[in-house]
């Protein structure tokens, strides 16, 4: 194995990626979602906001936190224009599109736990 020559590989991508979503199945309309690679920190976080230990070490998992989470911090912009509350009220089909290309920190975390990349 040799040495990483270009330091850059190792840091999540500063300029986000843009996704079209379909406003409905019969619609030509989009909605444009620019999306943000995450940092090793910003996957842990993701994990630890959904999670709550409680004093018997119960584990409840929230994962309308989690949503709400990746929602505010790894979408940069839309077109037209959404906040984070908006993005939270979309439809089912437009949700479920935005779901999909939002990271997924569980297969970051296991790529990261066994070693393998992404």
């Amino acid at each position: 194995m040799k040495v990483v020559n270009d330091k850059n590989v190792l840091f999540a991508k500063i300029e986000s990626e843009c996704h079209e979503l379909r406003v409905s199945p019969d619609s030509d309309e989009v909605l444009k979602v620019w999306i943000k690679q995450p940092t090793w920190l910003q996957v842990e976080k993701a994990m630890s906001t959904m999670m709550n230990l409680d004093a018997q070490q119960n584990v409840d998992i929230d994962l309308m936190k989690l949503y709400k989470y990746m929602v505010e911090e790894f979408v940069e912009k839309t077109e037209p224009e959404l906040s984070p509350i908006d993005l939270l009220r979309l439809n089912p089909f437009v949700g479920n599109q935005l779901k999909d290309i939002l990271p997924n920190p569980f297969e970051d975390m296991m790529g990261a736990d066994t070693g393998k990349a992404t």
